[in-house]
């Protein structure tokens, strides 16, 4: 047979298997829509009255928002972590894995085309044969084919990219959080530094209270009670110092693993204490529907659910027949030197369908659990928007409500220090007892750690607010994807 009518009878049932591909063009299993999703028209808690003050106007570009923070060590640190840290690389080999997928899952569109080729030498027996020997070469090309009749490949297809999608949303919000907690540790690191300096201030000036009250008893002017009360409160203080050395310590650790370095690696350039920025005066937050669309966890949430619902499809599909076609195009000969002779040409065509007759309703069931699979990604979707919804409103409250406790702390602290200042005063002129020092003293201590805790709380709050936003990353990278998401403000 000839090359030539083997290539017409292969177009020809290639033509045939495009029919069936054309006449069973709508793919199984339901179309995939976003759903629509009712959202408030605006947050519950913008307080214009507030400090800071939080309007509900689109936010200036979040992809780096630490930058608004205004302390270039802290960025430093950021853009090293989005380098070098274990899991975002963890999420980027992830994001590898999904591409390579979604190649694996295209390929089964198009045919898969092998080459072969073969030498035996066979020797019969004399009893049962002729007992000659036989020589037997051939090469071949063989292809092969499964029509895509009822979109079980197109759904896998889908599946897959849906897939990728999700996990560059993943990606995307792994520096998300990476970024914030990168903040969230140095703000703590730099906290402890300012709590130490308190401490080791509050300690300087009680051991001259000490000092003042060992003159006083050497005088016969107090009693050596007042002396060990002024040790004992000197003491408490020292105590608390090698407690803050420690915590400062496992805060730098914990910077260096976030940045993928062994600990101790960031001391030189953390070890110089530096004051904490301040809050900005104004926060736009957008309104809710806008921070959906920016947050990377319910464009990955959302893109699961579409895979999910592909799948369903590659489910159906499998409970009904597959269209196969296959080929072969060689040459045969019983000696290697014939088998480029016109005759030692051979070729073979096979067009196949098998389809499921009984099996028990494992195929029914498969389908079942895929949709039980599908309704749980939704439902995981929904509770992503909650959870999104939810982190952005707990921000705005412990933002607005921390800058009230800083600046009533602040004040209470400034009090502390004029009232520690005269109570000292008063006692070297013997005119108050050393009780009363002491208890100023104590709530001096207590005020300016307490102010520096509220100083922490307020940056984290902020720092919790931007990544409630889903700032950390920009989204524009994604704006050729389609849309995920269809949100409807609710008045």
């Amino acid at each position: 047979m000839h090359i030539e009518t083997i290539t017409r009878r292969l177009a020809c049932l290639l033509a045939m298997s495009a029919g069936l591909v054309l006449v069973g063009c709508a793919a199984m299993g339901p179309n995939y829509t976003p759903p629509a999703t009712d959202m408030p028209a605006t947050w519950s808690y913008l307080d214009p009255a507030a400090r800071p003050e939080i309007r509900a106007e689109a936010p200036t570009d979040l992809s780096r928002w630490w930058k608004s923070l205004n302390d270039p060590l802290l960025s430093e640190l950021i853009d090293e972590a989005l380098l070098d840290n274990n899991d975002l690389r963890n999420a980027q080999a992830r994001l590898r894995q999904a591409r390579v997928q979604r190649t694996v899952a295209a390929a089964g569109r198009y045919p898969a085309v092998t080459a072969s080729g073969s030498a035996s030498r066979t020797r019969s027996s004399e009893e049962v044969g002729s007992g000659t020997t036989r020589n037997y070469f051939s090469v071949s090309f063989d292809a092969s084919w499964e029509a895509d009749v009822f979109g079980g490949v197109r759904r896998g297809v889908e599946a897959a990219s849906a897939d990728l999608e999700s996990s560059e949303a993943s990606l995307a919000y792994t520096r998300v959080t990476l970024a914030s907690e990168v903040a969230l540790g140095y703000v703590e690191m730099r906290t402890l530094q300012s709590r130490l300096r308190i401490a080791r201030d509050n300690l300087a000036s009680q051991s001259e209270t000490l000092q003042i009250t060992e003159w006083r008893a050497q005088a016969g002017l107090t009693s050596s009670q007042d002396v060990e009360q002024a040790r004992s409160n000197r003491e408490q203080t020292r105590a608390q110092i090698p407690t803050m050395e420690t915590n400062l310590a496992e805060a730098e650790h914990i910077l260096d693993i976030l940045l993928g370095k062994a600990p101790g690696t960031l001391h030189a350039r953390l070890v110089e204490a530096a004051g904490l920025s301040s809050v900005p005066a104004t926060i736009a937050v957008g309104i809710p529907a806008e921070t959906l669309r920016q947050r990377p966890d319910v464009r990955a949430a959302e893109r699961t659910l579409a895979a999910e619902t592909a799948r369903l499809g590659v489910a159906e599909a499998a409970r009904y027949p597959a269209f196969g076609l296959s080929g072969s195009i060689g040459l045969e000969a019983l000696k290697f030197g014939a088998l480029g002779n016109s005759g030692a040409r051979a070729s073979s065509l096979l067009a196949g369908i098998t389809a499921p007759i009984f099996d028990a309703g494992r195929l029914r069931a498969q389908v079942n659990i895929q949709d039980a699979i599908r309704e749980q990604a939704q439902i995981a979707y929904e509770q992503t928007i909650l959870t999104a919804l939810q982190d952005v409103e707990n921000a705005l409250v412990a933002l607005a409500r921390s800058q009230e406790r800083v600046e009533a702390l602040g004040n209470a602290a400034e009090s502390a220090r004029v009232a520690a200042e005269l109570a000292r005063q008063r006692y070297s002129a013997g005119l108050i007892d050393f009780q009363s020092v002491l208890d100023t003293e104590r709530t001096l201590l207590s005020n300016e750690d307490n102010l520096a805790n509220a100083r922490e709380f307020a940056l984290q709050s902020l720092i919790r607010l931007y990544k409630a936003l889903g700032g950390g990353w920009s989204p524009d990278r994604a704006s050729d994807a389609p849309t995920t998401t269809q949100l409807t403000d609710t008045p």
